[in-house]
């Protein structure tokens, strides 16, 4: 069954369904974005908790939330655990990295095969928009905001 998905990913019958799976790649290219992003932010929370518990005596207490549930530990007990989670997060980062560079390399033979060009309405807009914006505005004379 995944060969025929595979078949129908490779081979579109019209113009409709180029545009759709061109918009899926798009969709799953930002939620790699999204989830990298995501997954650095955490890794940066753990580098901050292990910069500030590593010069700390390793029988102080601390506590650390588990599953929802906080729970009283030593940092000698926390800090290894902290740092494996943060070396599991980093792996998982340079694995979507991975699948972002496959995933883009997808779109651009996409792009390539079917000579796709994105369009950008809102930037023709806005220069149409601005250009009649002056236009109307000329003559007038708009005082402070706090004036009556």
């Amino acid at each position: 069954m995944a060969s025929s998905s595979e078949s129908e990913r490779k081979e579109p019958v019209n113009e409709q369904m180029v545009a759709n799976m061109y918009g899926a790649l798009r969709s799953e290219l930002n939620q790699i974005y999204s989830k990298i992003t995501e997954l650095e932010m955490e890794a940066s929370e753990h580098s901050l908790v292990i910069s500030a518990i590593e010069p700390l005596d390793p029988s102080r207490r601390c506590y650390r939330m588990i599953g929802g549930v906080l729970v009283e530990r030593t940092i000698k007990e926390v800090l290894p655990a902290v740092q494996r989670n943060k070396e599991g997060l980093e792996e998982v980062i340079s694995r979507l990295n991975e699948a972002l560079e496959k995933k883009k390399k997808e779109i651009s033979d996409l792009e390539a095969k079917y000579k796709i060009r994105i369009r950008k309405p809102d930037g023709e807009a806005k220069e149409e928009d601005s250009g009649r914006k002056e236009g109307a505005a000329q003559g007038v004379l708009v005082g402070p905001a706090g004036e009556s």
